[in-house]
């Protein structure tokens, strides 16, 4: 039951993981004023919110792949309670 309850959770983690990747990537592009963008950042901005502004070059801000790397970590973590 709980192994059930961890793959789910994993998966539902995966696939907020790749909703954090399509986010970063279009607020590259001219769609950060769409409404699809702002929909996928009241998604991600609980979890990305946290780091923001901690690790800033210039006008770039470097603190979602901060964010990434760390949910990565945790990933990779339930992975390796999940199949080994």
């Amino acid at each position: 039951m709980v192994e059930l309850f961890l793959y789910y959770a994993y998966l539902f983690l995966r696939l907020y993981f790749y909703v954090m990747i399509v986010y970063i990537i279009l607020s590259w592009t001219p769609l950060v004023n769409s409404r699809f963008y702002l929909i996928l950042r009241r998604i991600v901005d609980p979890y990305l919110g946290i780091f923001r502004g901690w690790f800033v070059l210039g006008n770039i801000d470097f603190t979602p792949m901060l964010g990434l790397l760390l949910f990565q970590f945790l990933l990779m973590m339930i992975e390796r309670v999940l199949f080994v």
